[in-house]
């Protein structure tokens, strides 16, 4: 049964039962039941009728609901593996591109002085590698925000991580209204955010992170609007750094905001660390 029969069936089965009773009840019944009788029946008789026959109705529309809950789930869930495909095609693939072109390079140097150099290179090439793929294989284990796991649950998962892997204590101060972000809008965010805090893992050299979140949905219910923050008190990076070729991590976090219209701003701050915000906004149709 369809969703549309299942509206018009909820809709009508209690019409026709008290246009029924009605009917019955003035021409057949009325020499029995008194019209205070039968105004007192006539609620009971729908309320009857409801839970007998709509009941499983009710049910079905639930399951309707918790299904396409599910697929909304899973399709947000396989468009952050296609994001993810094309990071690595992006960064890693990239990388090892590079890693060819060093080893060609180790084969011509003439003095020590130079293989030692570029063997430097390829070490740290690898690395890098290393580091995303190991990212990459941890993001492929973990649904981007699981069924069970509520939104702040997710947020102090990721944070959970960044202390037990890196040893950064990380503080979330969050005040987004709840309903304010859609579930997709709910993936990419995480993945940002995930990304920002990768990136301080492996650059900043920072001892604390804090996570801010604020947004609410407009009096009139017409627009939302967020900002999230992320604030490290590590060394920082100079901008040519941080959107530099090869520097996939920011240009990723890039991509994501500019598909939601989201806007990404990182700039260093005074007297040390780096800030990166996410400032969003949209109007209801």
């Amino acid at each position: 049964m369809s969703y549309k029969w299942l509206k018009w069936l909820i809709l009508w089965i209690p019409t026709v039962a008290i246009g029924l009773w009605e009917y019955l009840r003035h021409t057949l019944l009325l020499p029995f039941i008194s019209m205070e009788l039968g105004n007192v029946l006539a609620p009971i008789f729908v309320f009857l009728i409801t839970l007998t026959l709509l009941r499983s109705l009710f049910t079905r529309l639930e399951l309707m609901q918790e299904t396409l809950q599910r697929e909304r789930i899973v399709k947000a869930a396989f468009e952050e593996r296609e994001q993810l495909a094309r990071e690595l095609h992006d960064g890693i693939s990239q990388s090892l591109f590079m890693l060819s072109v060093k080893l060609d390079k180790l084969e011509r140097v003439q003095t020590d002085t130079d293989a030692k150099q570029t063997t430097d290179q390829i070490r740290r090439t690898v690395r890098h590698v290393y580091d995303d793929v190991r990212q990459s294989i941890a993001s492929l284990q973990h649904s981007p925000l699981p069924m069970d796991m509520s939104w702040m649950q997710s947020i102090h998962h990721l944070t959970e991580e960044m202390e037990q892997t890196g040893g950064i204590q990380t503080a979330v101060k969050w005040q987004v209204q709840e309903g304010l972000l859609t579930h997709k809008q709910k993936v990419e965010l995480l993945a940002i955010m995930r990304e920002a805090l990768m990136n301080v893992q492996k650059h900043a050299n920072a001892r604390h992170i804090v996570i801010r979140g604020e947004g609410k949905i407009s009096t009139d219910g017409k627009r939302s609007d967020f900002r999230c923050s992320i604030h490290d008190d590590g060394i920082g990076a100079a901008e040519e750094k941080l959107y530099g070729k090869g520097k996939y991590g920011v240009r990723m976090m890039l991509d994501r905001a500019e598909a939601m219209g989201w806007s990404v701003t990182v700039q260093q701050t005074k007297p040390q660390g780096t800030l990166v915000e996410i400032i969003g906004g949209s109007e209801s149709k």
